[in-house]
């Protein structure tokens, strides 16, 4: 992520920027801005390495064999960055000015460079601080990270135009690294919509302009409320998680060790699960004797957040209204009273919220502050249904059941996913729409292992309009059946024999002859 040089026109053209470097360079830039996760990506790579370009998938995805493998074509190019920038750092230094484009070039492509030197140890250190939850006495590779970060920075010519320190950089390559490990693993699936789910993540962490992120946005994105929409079982959790654990955190350089973990930087609450009156204390905490029962002080989820922590707040469609109001005011001052107390507190962290809730109905409906709503919807995530990446990835579900089953099986995850997509075939059948999502897939999957077969819990259908869809789909009814409920169902619409008779191409006796008085006074209560 590059930093912000205070560039000024001066001095001589370099000579080594004209050409195929300069060209290498200007694709770099874009590659170092873009979102990763998008196919942008793939363009930015060919523009880069023309000929040497290694053909790729079209998105970042963790595939089932070798998911960490490492990416040709970003190899190719920091093998080739490194060999530019010790080439434009000798010009720097023998006293070689450049001016405002020459300077942001040349800034990413160090800063490219560093990232990539450093990659795998800010990989491995993320890797130990979600095993271990401690997050203390692993970056005394800062110590390089600072070497090299003089050397091509700190020279007589440059050495006063560098407008940020090396612990910010640091801290924003450690953000970067871990984003894009959480993202990576915790939404899967090789499907587009799987890959605009990664990159609406990417987004929501590091906003559409990461220039502006890094130069300030980093200490205010807090401020910003993301609120992520979808199907139950689509993972809306996942997401949450990915990005509230992916928040920027500061480094002590003298200390050598960053201000908190991140493993620890995500507080979820589920609000449908709770009452009311719990979910208060819970949120903002309480003084001894605010309430019967309360014999100590308790301090909330909103004043034990860090700056670099977020709460998550799931199922807030169905938020009781009393404390919608509250929850509006901590959005809006950033200010919360803890139960019996009078004195506010600051809310320093982020807010993510979920929902599987229509909330424009609940809007119309009066069950949801307007408000409320419009200071939660400035960053909406929403996650596709399980259905709809299929249809544009069959291949997924063998994919997402093997993923399913290497958590259960280990090794034995080929052979369980055979009896798996066996029995799915065979008694589901491939247009299956899962209703349940992803949530219903695991529960398939842990059936199967235990039972050797599956089957969908039966949901009860209410709606006459839904029974007469469900009879239609599954080929239960007679032609004279479906002929008698369509002409129900179309003058339910019409009140109008002729209208009926005109619409259906019928005879007007027909369709009154046709009508069931039944089905007529069900549908006509739906309306």
């Amino acid at each position: 992520m590059p930093c912000t040089f205070d560039a000024h026109t001066e001095g001589k053209l370099m000579p080594s920027l004209i050409g195929a470097d300069r060209s290498f360079l200007e694709a770099v830039l874009k590659l170092a801005y873009c979102n990763p996760f998008l196919p942008e990506r793939i363009a930015y790579e060919r523009e880069a390495l023309g000929q040497d370009f290694h053909d790729a998938e079209p998105v970042w995805s963790m595939q089932v064999e070798d998911p960490d493998r490492p990416r040709a074509n970003i190899t190719k190019i920091s093998n080739r960055l490194e060999t530019v920038c010790q080439k434009l750092r000798e010009h720097i230094a023998s006293g070689s000015y450049l001016v405002d484009r020459e300077w942001e070039l040349y800034e990413v492509a160090v800063l490219f460079a560093l990232y990539r030197k450093y990659e795998e140890s800010l990989h491995t250190a993320i890797l130990k601080e979600l095993d271990a939850k401690s997050g203390h006495g692993q970056f005394g590779f800062y110590a390089d990270f600072f070497r090299d970060w003089q050397h091509y920075f700190h020279i007589p010519p440059i050495a006063t135009r560098v407008a940020q320190e090396p612990s910010h950089i640091f801290a924003s390559f450690y953000q970067l690294r871990r984003a894009f490990h959480l993202i990576f693993h915790y939404i899967v699936g090789t499907s587009m919509a799987a890959a605009r789910l990664r990159a609406a993540a990417w987004q929501s962490i590091f906003t559409h302009d990461m220039r502006r992120y890094r130069k300030m946005l980093y200490e205010r994105i807090s401020d910003i409320t993301t609120l992520i929409m979808g199907p139950s079982g689509t993972g809306k959790e996942l997401v949450a998680r990915a990005i509230g654990l992916s928040r920027y955190i500061p480094f002590d350089e003298k200390r050598k060790t960053f201000g908190g973990n991140f493993s620890s930087a995500f507080h979820a609450l589920n609000l449908s699960a709770l009452p009311a009156t719990l979910i208060e204390s819970e949120l903002f905490g309480h003084r001894r004797g605010a309430f019967t029962g309360a014999l100590q002080d308790r301090r909330g989820w909103l004043e034990i957040c860090e700056p670099w922590e977020s709460v998550f707040l799931d199922e807030v469609g169905d938020l009781d209204p009393s404390i919608q109001v509250k929850l509006l005011r901590v959005l809006q001052t950033r200010t919360f009273q803890p139960l019996g107390d009078t004195k506010d507190k600051l809310f320093h962290g982020k807010i993510i919220a979920a929902t599987n809730r229509d909330l424009a109905a609940a809007l119309r409906k009066g069950d949801f502050r307007t408000d409320f709503y419009y200071r939660l919807c400035s960053d909406i995530i929403v996650t596709p249904s399980f259905h709809e990446q299929l249809c544009e990835s069959p291949q997924l579900l063998r994919e997402m059941i093997i993923f399913v089953a290497r958590s259960l099986v280990g090794e034995e995850a080929e052979g369980l996913a055979d009896e798996v997509e066996t029995w799915i075939n065979e008694h589901l059948g491939q247009d299956y729409t899962w209703p349940g999502n992803i949530r219903e897939l695991e529960q398939c999957v842990r059936s199967v292992l235990i039972r050797a077969e599956y089957y969908p819990p039966r949901t009860p259908i209410h709606s006459a309009r839904e029974r007469l869809i469900s009879s239609i789909v599954g080929g239960t009814l007679s032609a004279e059946d479906l002929l008698t409920q369509y002409c129900t169902l179309v003058y339910s619409q019409t009140r109008s024999y002729s209208e009926t008779a005109k619409k259906l191409k019928l005879d007007r006796r027909t369709v009154r002859k046709k009508l069931d008085p039944r089905l007529l006074t069900e549908l006509s209560a739906e309306s």
